[in-house]
């Protein structure tokens, strides 16, 4: 099995998370609350509610909790990994044009089972993202319940391309299993 493939791949998820956990950050230090956050006239019926700025919150914790999961899965998989390679006498180093592949005797199935479980928790980090910032628009320029247009032009192609987006990596992890 090459390894070092598959310890390039989970350095590249904990790079996303990275990046996206950072954002969750900045997310959680703006305060929804600050009358000066919204562009709404807090008396009309599109004003945002206090159970809008509450799962703001809880998106982004439970966002920042799936990244941070994700992570560490991807991190853990990767320690072993490594810490198989003295342990093993049966690694082989082959050269193909510039690339260097490394072999080491893991365990598949457990190195699969590692590898979706980490991408699961990255999707769910970016759906409770996207969540998020579904609230974020409806503070800042009005509640979808109300029919704000500015909030349907914000929000429609954020709730198109991220599911898109996450649909192809999905297919793309599925499909690098079946290789």
């Amino acid at each position: 099995m090459t390894t070092s493939i598959h310890v390039t791949a989970l350095d590249s998820v904990v790079n996303v998370n990275s990046l996206f956990t950072l954002a969750v950050f900045i997310g959680l230090a703006w305060n929804p609350y600050d009358p000066s956050n919204t562009l709404v006239d807090p008396n009309s019926r599109c004003a945002p509610t206090s159970k809008i700025a509450e799962d703001l919150i809880k998106f982004h914790v439970y966002s920042f909790s799936s990244f941070l999961f994700s992570s560490l899965v991807a991190l853990a998989i990767k320690q072993a990994i490594k810490l198989s390679k003295p342990h093993t006498f049966n690694i082989h180093v082959t050269f193909r044009g510039s690339e260097f592949l490394e072999h080491v005797d893991v365990n598949k199935t457990l190195l699969r089972v590692g590898m979706v479980v980490s991408g699961a928790g990255s999707v769910a980090g970016c759906v409770f993202l996207m969540l998020a910032l579904v609230n974020v628009v409806q503070i800042k320029v009005g509640t979808l319940a109300c029919g704000s247009g500015h909030a349907f032009a914000a929000v429609v192609p954020l709730v198109i391309l991220v599911p898109l987006a996450l649909l192809i990596y999905v297919c793309v992890g599925l499909y690098a299993f079946t290789r």
